[in-house]
């Protein structure tokens, strides 16, 4: 069995103190369910305070990009070696990166080994359109995603490797793809995988769904056999939802 992996992604949410003072209210509750990985990946700011305040807990800590070069004239960027010891996880492709600030096939490719060169695991976002998927070319796009991002990558690194499926239309949208149709592409990508490294790694692989979570949506997702966990925006910012959706997975997966 698969371990699930829930990841809340706090885009630019949250100060210092506000993300502080949330992972100081739900650690506790979060501890009730250790059959699942829980990971919090609040804004670089916060990084620091937030891994002091789970010190001691389970509960990981993820940032939400890297770049791939270990210093230089890359203003705004993070690089790996500065998040050495102050995550385990860091999110790479996510459609936002990709959008807004032209983050392409081949960066993400370089990001992911330097992160995996620095002893961090990427969650590495994949994810089409709502004109791709009109189109019905969700598969052939979102493939070519997947290959990218694996070029190179040795099979010695797939354990520490997440991928997360987001369409990118379901992202803050409040809509999302049915339990079904987010089964047959994570199916889809699971099969790539096999192609790429052999059936026993394809197994092995988690891979997230992602867009517009919730919990009223959860269980439809998580009872999905490729669906292995859910990278989480809007409601991994309220307690309750949060909480809430650790436990569905842990029990839609028969681990309670």
């Amino acid at each position: 069995m698969r371990i699930p992996i829930i990841a809340g992604n706090w885009k630019m949410y949250k100060t210092p103190q506000e993300a502080v003072d949330f992972v100081q209210a739900i650690k506790d509750r979060l501890a009730a369910y250790p059959q699942a990985e829980r990971v919090i990946c609040p804004p670089y700011v916060a990084l620091a305070g937030v891994q002091a305040a789970l010190d001691g807990t389970e509960i990981a800590v993820g940032a939400q990009d890297v770049h791939w070069e270990e210093q230089g004239a890359f203003t705004s960027q993070i690089a790996p070696n500065m998040l050495e010891g102050l995550v385990k996880y860091v999110i790479i492709g996510h459609s936002e990166t990709r959008d807004h600030q032209g983050v392409t096939d081949e960066m993400v490719n370089k990001k992911a080994k330097a992160a995996l060169a620095h002893g961090l695991r990427p969650i590495i976002a994949v994810g089409e359109s709502l004109e791709i998927n009109e189109a019905g070319q969700t598969r052939e796009f979102v493939g070519k995603q997947v290959h990218a991002a694996f070029d190179g990558i040795p099979a010695s690194d797939l354990a520490n490797v997440v991928i997360a499926y987001e369409p990118i239309w379901a992202i803050g949208t409040g809509k999302s793809a049915s339990g079904e149709q987010a089964n047959d592409i994570i199916g889809m990508i699971r099969g790539i995988i096999a192609e790429l490294y052999g059936d026993e790694q394809a197994n092995a692989m988690r891979i997230q769904y992602g867009g517009s979570v919730k919990p009223k949506n959860m269980t439809e997702f998580m009872s999905q056999p490729h669906i292995d966990g859910a990278l989480v925006g809007g409601a991994s910012l309220k307690e309750d939802a949060f909480v809430d959706l650790v436990r569905l997975a842990v029990e839609a997966k028969g681990l309670s």
